[in-house]
C-alpha cells in the first residue's frame, strides 16, 4: 500500500483554513500530509494559494468546485486550477434533479460532457464526489452508475467517497474494485451510525466552501470519526484502492465531535501511517 499517496480535503479543517490558511496548512504538513484537496479558498487569489503551497511543501492534487462555473466562465476558472496546479476537479455535489430519471438529465450529460472536455484540453481530470443518494434507484439501477455509464470515461471518473457508500447499504470494497481503473481518488472517511441511508447527514458547501444546507437528519445515531475508530474497514479499503489503480487517498472529516478538527486530521493521519502509509 505504500504506493498510495496521502492527501487532506481542506474542508475537514475549514475553520481553521478561514482564520489562518497558512498556518494551518503549516500544521497538515506537519502531519505527513504532502498533498491537499481544496473546497474553497477563503479569497485568496490563485497566486496567493500556490504560494502557500509552494512555502509549506505541499501539492493540490484536486479542488471540490461545482461545475457550472466552467460553464459560464470556461478560462478564469480553469487558469485558477492551473495556477495552484489541480490535477483534478471533482464536483462534490449535484441535486437529485440533475440526475437520471428527470428531463434535466440530457442536459446534465451534455455539460458533463463539454466541462470534462475543456478540463481534458487543460491537463485536469474532471471527477463526480457522490453522497448517499445517488444510491437511489431509476430503472434498477443506481443514479450513480447512470451518471458514470452517460459520460466518457475519459471525461469523468470516480471520487469514490466511502462513507457515503457505507451509509447507503453498499460495500465500499466492492464498489471501488467495480470501477477499477477509474478511480484515481478515494475518499476516506470513518463514522459511527446505529441507522443507516435515513437521509442526508451532511451539510453541503458551495463553491466558496460556505455551507448552503443544514443536516437534514440529526437523530441517526451518525457522528464522523478520525480513520480507525469508526465502523469502517479501512486496510481492506485500501487494499481495494490498490488493487483498483488508486494513486490518491484523500482523508475527509465533515464534522469533529469528539476533538479539534485539525487534531482528528492528525490522528487520521497517524492511523494511516500504523498501516505503512
Amino acid at each position: 500500500m505504500k504506493n498510495l499517496k496521502v492527501g487532506l480535503q481542506l474542508y475537514s479543517v475549514r475553520e481553521d483554513m478561514a482564520k489562518d490558511m497558512d498556518a494551518t496548512l503549516k500544521q497538515v504538513k506537519e502531519m505527513g500530509y504532502d498533498y491537499v484537496e481544496f473546497a474553497g479558498y477563503f479569497g485568496k487569489t490563485a497566486y496567493e494559494v500556490r504560494e502557500l503551497l509552494d512555502k509549506h511543501g505541499l501539492q493540490c492534487i484536486s479542488v471540490h468546485q461545482t461545475y457550472d462555473v466552467f460553464l459560464t466562465n470556461e478560462k478564469e476558472n480553469i487558469d485558477f486550477l492551473k495556477t495552484i496546479g489541480a490535477k483534478y476537479c471533482a464536483v462534490p455535489w449535484m441535486g437529485k434533479e440533475r440526475h437520471a430519471g428527470t428531463e434535466r438529465f440530457e442536459q446534465t450529460k451534455k455539460e458533463f460532457i463539454q466541462v470534462g472536455q475543456a478540463l481534458k484540453n487543460a491537463g485536469i481530470q474532471f471527477l463526480y464526489h457522490n453522497h448517499d443518494f445517488e444510491f437511489e434507484t431509476y430503472e434498477g439501477k443506481f443514479l450513480l452508475d447512470w451518471l458514470y455509464e452517460s459520460i466518457p470515461e475519459d471525461l469523468l471518473k470516480t471520487q469514490l467517497d466511502t462513507c457515503w457508500v457505507k451509509y447507503a447499504g453498499q460495500d465500499p470494497v466492492q464498489y471501488i474494485k467495480k470501477y477499477s481503473g477509474r478511480a484515481p481518488i478515494v475518499h476516506l472517511k470513518d463514522f459511527i451510525c446505529k441507522n443507516f441511508n435515513m437521509g442526508a447527514v451532511y451539510s453541503l458547501i458551495d463553491e466558496t466552501g460556505k455551507e448552503k444546507k443544514k443536516p437534514t437528519r440529526e437523530e441517526v445515531g451518525f457522528e464522523f470519526r478520525p480513520l480507525g475508530q469508526g465502523i469502517q474497514d479501512i486496510p481492506s479499503i485500501l487494499q481495494a484502492a490498490v488493487e483498483a489503480g488508486t494513486e490518491y487517498v484523500v482523508v475527509e472529516q465533515d464534522q469533529s465531535p469528539t476533538c479539534p478538527a485539525l487534531q482528528a486530521a492528525k490522528e487520521s493521519r497517524d492511523y494511516l501511517k500504523s498501516l505503512g502509509l
